[in-house]
């Protein structure tokens, strides 16, 4: 009978169900901001070139993370195409982190150094140049838009507040370590250094 009356009382109710949620989610969330291995980045990262944090722009700024993830699931299926599958470390410097949730293109976490820059370039210009059944869109533009370096050295010190551990000279040098890149010179830059920590099998 009591269970008859909390289930009528709305009120009563959604405060208990807020009770349970609550009680759920400190035993869930809380006990990873004290595991290192949520936060530290592993062995041996170093902070993205200035060149490769334009082109993490580029790459959100294009939309491209709405068709592809970074982030490979532990799952057999996933690492035997992909490679290994994504750990946290791995994303301990990225504001926003980019794992997506949606696939429409491959998953990109492991993409570094599995194709030249030569075919990313005209993957980029035309995808079905290279892959002819491919539905990604186009983006020759990116190939003649030059990069605006005013802005790279205040993105680098925003990222050094949020922790990545960027240097007085990699921020002075920033604007000069990007003046007159492309879009394209950019996000090429970007994709070649994702995922090139971990070894994979692939």
């Amino acid at each position: 009978m009591k269970l008859d009356a909390l289930e009528k009382n709305v009120g009563l109710l959604a405060f208990f169900m807020v009770i349970a949620v609550s009680i759920g989610g400190l035993t869930q969330i809380v006990p990873l901001f004290f595991q290192d291995v949520t936060h530290q980045p592993i062995e041996g990262m170093k902070p993205r070139t200035a060149l490769e944090v334009e082109g993490r722009d580029v790459f959100i700024a294009n939309g491209c993370v709405g068709c592809h993830s970074q982030m490979i699931r532990p799952f057999r299926a996933e690492t035997e195409r992909y490679g290994h599958y994504s750990v946290a470390g791995e994303s301990a410097w990225d504001h926003p982190f980019l794992w997506g949730s949606k696939r429409t293109g491959p998953d990109l976490a492991r993409i570094g150094g599995r194709y030249s820059d030569e075919w990313h370039r005209a993957h980029l210009y035309n995808p079905r140049d290279l892959v002819p059944t491919s539905i990604m869109p186009a983006y020759p533009f990116l190939a003649v838009n030059t990069l605006d370096s005013t802005q790279t050295a205040k993105k680098l010190q925003v990222l050094r507040t949020l922790g990545t551990p960027y240097t007085d000279a990699d921020i002075a040098g920033a604007a000069a370590a990007v003046q007159g890149k492309t879009e394209m010179d950019a996000l090429v830059a970007y994709l070649q250094g994702l995922g090139t920590l971990i070894k994979s099998k692939r």
